[in-house]
């Protein structure tokens, strides 16, 4: 944005939201310092204190449940729902008025993404709002929070007039991706878009400085871990050379994984539950979901001090045999280091990936958790998946090479933070790669992981600007329109659907291009829909191509609608050709353009749900 004084990186992670930002020099001066944002936040019921995160949490209290003025802000007084500590803490204890895992809600292809369905199953009294919404809540939090801080300066401090670059995981799909920024939109805010592992590298380029060329050396394959509360996304920089340079490329993108430390709370609270039940005591589901919050606590508390053996949990009491008194347990060091090892970070085979299993014909809807739990298996399948789509990488792909050997690799993510979890994948990546003859692993040293992405994204905005060094990319996957093949009726047989290839692999940000050999006959004023489709391992593809046989590793994900306004005559068929976009912010773009006419009608992704 131009005129802005500072340049902001936003994390909007699925637990935590973190800002950092950097003053951008006047004239001779140098770049600032990249420091963090302290939020001011409700942190208990009359106290508002400065915290370095925003936990991604939104509690709607009842008409009476609390003192008056208990989740007033400095900025809004009259205010009917509170965002981040207090809401965390609190809400734990009546999780049917708490919000979590927006981001993931966000990204969720199986219902409406703008319907008020949040908190999830509430009750009907409890205030709902649609994961745009929610995330929206949580940006424009941050907006005010912001601007109030910085009341004191001129009005070009506002963050609305600052350049901003606003996270995402690798793995957000288009849809997800145009939703984050509607969300953005609506809380008063321009961003520009940013790979989450990208900005967790380009922390590390930041803090190393000049050093960083004396780590990682043509070649290197760095493998890019970011396991946060509720995704886990992997990527892979490739480091090669250019006139003589260093050149960093973002080779491969992991499917979008919801797996993360929101499962492993379960996991913890099932165990826990299991416990109980040897006891004689058990718990209904509204107590699982408090005991997953405790477990969550119980989690951060044993992998961040070790010196504790133990961590007490207390559940409230529902029911006639508890009525007044409450449920007690407690989570042992050895039953967690032993339930996220085994469970999440099993030492298994590179050939061992994640199997479909069979599931119910009825199932409830909610967030579409990975069936697998091993996130060991997922990287295998994606080191194995990306192989033969790297083959024009000799540099990286050996002769009898089963998976893609990482040389490096740079953990991010609060999950990642133990170092009994770091080892323990490490361990196993380690084994694989000792199996076919390569070295072990180079472990790039982060100093925060849970800030790193913030700190990274607002590097990012100097690298926009000609400084340091950027990580080429562009789209992390192929996309496809789906297309009914032209064929003559046949009894119980429908038509085929062939995948036409709109966005290559690769197609960088701010470019645009044409459909080729490809006319459609579109009739106007009628609402037409297409399926759209998308593969991270096909990186061959030309636009315009048109697959056949796809089903394998190309993945419907989303349907998109285009209806024909027109000042013309509706039911008129028109030529139209299809052209696609990637926009400088980060979102994708299709367009129909009239063939002989200068209209143009844009393409909107559906966010209904399947």
């Amino acid at each position: 944005m131009k005129n802005s004084k500072y340049i902001t990186g936003i994390d909007l992670g699925t637990t935590n939201c973190a800002v950092a930002y950097m003053k951008l020099p006047e004239g001779d001066e140098e770049y600032g310092e990249n420091v963090l944002f302290y939020i001011p936040q409700v942190v208990e019921a009359g106290a508002v204190e400065e915290r370095p995160v925003l936990p991604s949490f939104i509690y709607s209290p009842g008409k009476v449940e609390l003192p008056s003025g208990s989740i007033s802000l400095p900025w809004k007084k009259d205010i009917d729902y509170t965002a981040g500590e207090f809401a965390r803490t609190y809400g734990g204890k009546l999780p049917h008025r708490m919000i979590s895992s927006a981001k993931s809600w966000l990204c969720n292809p199986n219902i409406d993404r703008k319907a008020k369905v949040l908190p999830w199953q509430s009750h009907e009294e409890v205030k709902k709002y649609s994961p745009l919404e929610a995330s929206t809540l949580y940006l424009k939090h941050i907006k005010d929070a912001w601007n109030h801080t910085f009341s004191g300066e001129e009005g070009e401090s506002r963050l609305e007039n600052q350049e901003i670059l606003l996270t995402v995981p690798a793995s957000f799909d288009p849809v997800a991706r145009e939703l984050t920024v509607e969300a953005a939109k609506s809380a008063g805010l321009t961003v520009t878009l940013l790979e989450e592992p990208q900005a967790a590298f380009y922390s590390w380029l930041s803090e190393m400085g000049d050093d960083w060329r004396k780590e990682v050396h043509v070649g290197d394959l760095i493998l890019v871990c970011d396991i946060g509360g509720g995704t886990t996304d992997f990527s892979l920089i490739a480091v090669g050379e250019e006139d003589g340079e260093l050149r960093l490329e973002r080779i491969a993108v992991g499917e979008h994984i919801l797996l993360g430390g929101d499962n492993m709370n379960f996991a913890l609270a099932a165990h826990v539950r299991e416990n109980l039940k040897k006891e004689g005591i058990n718990i209904d589901s509204w107590q699982f979901q408090v005991l997953s919050h405790e477990c969550r606590i119980a989690k951060e508390k044993l992998l961040q001090e070790k010196t504790l053996e133990a961590y007490p949990l207390v559940i409230p009491g529902r029911g006639s045999k508890l009525i007044g008194g409450s449920v007690k347990g407690e989570i042992k060091r050895t039953d967690l280091e032993k339930i996220l090892l085994e469970g999440f970070f099993p030492l298994i085979a590179s050939s061992n990936h994640p199997k479909r299993k069979t599931s119910l014909g009825l199932r409830e809807m909610g967030l579409p958790y990975a069936e697998e739990p091993a996130i060991t298996k997922h990287l295998a399948k994606f080191l194995s998946s990306h192989l033969k789509s790297l083959k024009n990488f000799p540099e990286l792909v050996k002769e009898k090479q089963t998976f893609l050997h990482p040389t490096a690799v740079l953990f991010n993510g609060g999950v990642m933070n133990s170092k009994i979890l770091q080892t323990g994948l490490l361990d196993c990546i380690n084994s694989w790669l000792e199996k076919e003859g390569s070295p072990p692993v180079k472990l790039l040293q982060s100093t925060d992981l849970d800030l790193a992405v913030a700190f990274g994204a607002t590097y990012y905005g100097i690298v926009r600007k000609g400084e340091g060094i950027r990580i080429r990319g562009g789209t992390g996957s192929t996309y496809y329109i789906g297309l009914q093949s032209s064929m003559p009726a046949i009894p119980g047989m429908a038509p085929p659907i062939k995948a036409l290839c709109v966005v290559p692999y690769g197609m960088e940000e701010g470019t645009y291009a044409d459909i080729p050999e490809q006319d459609f006959g579109l009739v106007l004023g009628e609402n037409v829909e297409f399926r759209f489709l998308a593969s991270s391992t096909r990186r061959e593809d030309k636009i315009g191509d048109a697959i056949e046989d796809w089903q394998e590793d190309i993945q419907e994900i989303s349907n998109i609608n285009v209806e024909l306004e027109s000042e013309e005559k509706e039911g008129k068929l028109i030529p139209v050709k299809l052209q696609s976009q990637v926009t400088e912010v980060g979102t994708l773009e299709l367009y129909f353009v009239e063939k002989e006419g200068e209209n143009s009608w844009q393409l909107e992704f559906d966010v209904r749900g399947k």
